[in-house]
């Protein structure tokens, strides 16, 4: 996990995702994965960073299990990044981010858009409560502390109806 995830948000499931995905260099890489590419030198040329920064953004996202390094040549040894398991849980988050974008955007104006390849018809993808159907975006969804939650985690998502402890003595 990255240091510069703050010691009380170590717990948040937000905090701790943003680690591992947060910068935008990283987002471009999984991007870039989602759409097929594997090597370093596709990533550098559709991308345009650094060898180094380059380098140092995928060593992170192998560490952290989102890709996995293998060879695809032996003399002189190259390496492909593939996507994990995990890595390729993360293409929902990455496509819902580029729907939330291009909702604030009239179709002439986006750049990039979802379909089915199937049909060719633009997609827009929701995030429901498969229990009800509801939007996650309805107010009525609220995060609050989990069962592993500590102290300043539990403080932080109290529930707001229910009235605060009376401190106990006298």
């Amino acid at each position: 996990m990255s240091a510069r995830v703050r010691v009380e948000d170590r717990e948040c499931p937000l905090s701790t995702a943003m680690s591992y995905v947060g910068e935008w260099w990283t987002v471009l890489i999984l991007h870039d994965c989602f759409d097929g590419f594997t090597r370093f030198d596709q990533f550098e040329a559709n991308i345009g960073l650094s060898s180094s920064m380059l380098t140092s953004r995928l060593k992170t996202l192998v560490d952290n299990g989102i890709l996995t390094r293998r060879a695809y040549r032996e003399r002189p040894v190259r390496h492909e990044y593939v996507l994990t398991d995990l890595g390729r849980s993360l293409r929902p988050i990455l496509v819902v981010m580029a729907a939330w974008r291009n909702e604030q955007l009239t179709p002439p104006e986006r750049a990039m858009v979802l379909v089915d390849t199937q049909t060719g018809r633009e997609v827009q993808p929701v995030t429901i409560d498969p229990a009800t159907g509801i939007s996650v975006a309805d107010p009525r969804f609220a995060f609050r502390s989990g069962p592993a939650a500590g102290e300043q985690m539990r403080a932080r998502y109290a529930d707001p109806r229910t009235p605060p402890a009376r401190p106990s003595g006298g």
